[in-house]
């Protein structure tokens, strides 16, 4: 049976530039799609930009623009910012979109009728110089479990989510007046119905979630899952279709999770696929990915909501969830200044390099510190000096010895069955979300292929046995075209650059290649410069 994989990529708030944390987060996505389609399975990978709330109003406010301007122009920069990454998503959409607004007004209505949202009065905080109910983000106050400034969302000191009752000495953020206690009417998501069925979920997920997420789901639902408004007093956002509440909008954190069933819908309907069928299939795997401030929509809020459905759609089985990339120990905030965005990187170095670095060495189980010294290191060591020097040292002695031209001979068996074996190693640990360890496999690989070269001296070979060296070449070649095939999902500009190199035609397939078509190579160009660490100082 052919499997079903679903990927979805955690959606950028867009109210800022994409930032290095942000890259760290989404990129392992990519190499699992990239992964599963040279694999020939059936294969959805989405995602989107994150565009209601308070922040973008906010924003806009302060530049005197729309919220769907602030809103657009930021989801036109991470397009363009993920097409230069070469992500490869099937639909990178936005919660603007008029389909998504539709499917998840579909959705709402739906954990309506099956009984998951109701209606309830209680007292909100209320602004009585602005006139107006306040949002989370519109209230600061004292944070009841670190004692900072929060606002009643969540604490960006000690990253506790918070609710507005809990926060302290309460103000507007508009006007600093404090807030006052008013009545309001809002609907309301059952969470707490599912607290049962969350925490067996969860125990079951060992094996397939990344340790802080199981982590931090256990400690979500320990505290005991309580009900939350589904709606707010906002003009921005998705309309609520419900009779009364005109003038409220749907919570961004419904209907951004839902992102991933109403692109994946989208992206089914393109292929011809039944997206029930498709979500419901004992084939079916699926892959969300995030930075950990996301953990609990991820493994906690978006379960329920599907739950809530009664579709029968998987929950999540692999939640891929990233650490921090911090800047000196610190957590990176625009208001702190203390960000890198993607695209300043991607000024001073190939995509390949940013991607090698930030699978090799991100934040896949802690805190990563993020330096450039260490990003031109890790380029000079692996990427000059092992892959590139693997690749150069073989080719450019055939063109200089014999005009490029490669004699037909045999593959060393014990490299064939090393190969072999490497599809299958690197492949388990990439399915597993072990990105780390699947690109330090592929590394491992190459660095067999120098050691091959060294201990069976070719440039020796060539003088004193000449079908000696023909296989040794031989050897190296096909080891060549299959790391162009093992480095595709990690360094896709690298990997294209190999396969025109060697004339490889046709789709990548997860497979060993066999090369008795090559015959000749016309040029051997560097695949990576040395990246001098005086250039820190520019």
């Amino acid at each position: 049976m052919k499997k079903n994989v679903l990927i979805g990529g955690a959606w950028p708030y867009a109210n800022y530039l994409m930032h290095i944390g942000h890259l760290a987060a989404l990129l392992p996505g990519d190499v699992i799609a990239r992964y599963y389609r040279a694999n020939k399975c059936e294969v959805i990978y989405v995602s989107g930009s994150d565009c209601h709330g308070t922040p973008i109003t906010q924003r806009a406010i302060k530049e005197s623009k729309k919220p769907e301007e602030v809103a657009n122009y930021y989801h036109q920069e991470f397009i363009k910012t993920l097409n230069k990454m070469n992500f490869t998503y099937d639909l990178y959409t936005s919660t603007m979109d008029e389909e998504h607004k539709h499917l998840v007004q579909e959705y709402f209505k739906k954990m309506l009728d099956n009984g998951y949202i109701y209606e309830k009065e209680e007292s909100q905080d209320y602004c009585e110089k602005c006139q107006k109910y306040l949002s989370d983000r519109e209230i600061v106050g004292i944070c009841p479990h670190c004692g900072k400034q929060s606002n009643a969302e969540q604490c960006d000191n000690c990253l506790t989510n918070v609710n507005a009752s809990e926060v302290k000495d309460k103000y507007c953020v508009n006007c600093q007046t404090a807030t006052v206690m008013k009545g309001n009417k809002h609907l309301y998501f059952k969470l707490s119905a599912f607290q049962t069925k969350l925490e067996q979920y969860v125990d079951k997920s060992d094996n397939t979630w990344r340790k802080q997420a199981i982590s931090e789901a256990k400690k979500f639902l320990k505290m005991g899952l309580i009900d939350r408004a589904a709606t707010r007093q906002l003009t921005w956002g998705i309309e609520v279709p419900v009779t009364g509440y005109e003038d409220k909008r749907i919570y961004v954190w419904i209907e951004a999770v839902l992102g991933y069933l109403t692109a994946g819908y989208r992206v089914a309907n393109t292929k011809g696929i039944d997206f029930d069928k498709f979500m419901t299939s004992t084939s079916l795997s699926t892959y969300y990915v995030h930075g950990k401030d996301n953990i609990t929509f991820h493994a906690i809020i978006y379960p329920a909501l599907i739950l809530a459905l009664k579709n029968n759609y998987q929950l999540p089985k692999y939640n891929i969830s990233c650490d921090y990339v911090n800047m000196d120990s610190q957590k990176m905030s625009k208001s702190k200044g203390n960000l890198i965005t993607v695209n300043e990187l991607m000024e001073k170095y190939a995509v390949d390099t940013i991607r090698y670095y930030m699978i090799a060495y991100g934040p896949e189980k802690k805190d990563v510190n993020f330096s450039y010294s260490h990003l031109i290191q890790s380029h000079n060591k692996f990427l000059v000096g092992i892959l590139g020097n693997f690749v150069n040292r073989n080719l450019s002695f055939i063109i200089k010895k014999f005009a490029g031209t490669i004699t037909a001979s045999t593959v060393d068996l014990a490299i064939k069955k090393e190969t072999k074996e490497k599809y299958q190693q690197v492949g388990s640990l990439i399915e597993k979300g072990e990105l780390k360890n699947a690109i330090e496999s592929v590394f491992e690989y190459i660095t067999i292929g120098n050691k091959y070269y060294d201990e069976n001296q070719p440039w020796i070979k060539v003088k004193e046995n000449i079908e000696e060296f023909n296989k040794i070449t031989y050897t190296c070649i096909y080891m060549i075209a299959n790391i162009s095939n093992l480095i595709e999902p990690f360094l896709p500009d690298t990997a294209h650059k190999l396969k025109e190199i060697l004339a490889l035609v046709g789709e990548s397939a997860w497979e060993e290649i066999n090369i008795e078509g090559i015959t000749k190579i016309d040029a051997a160009p560097l695949l990576f410069e040395r990246i001098e660490e005086e250039s820190l100082e520019e």
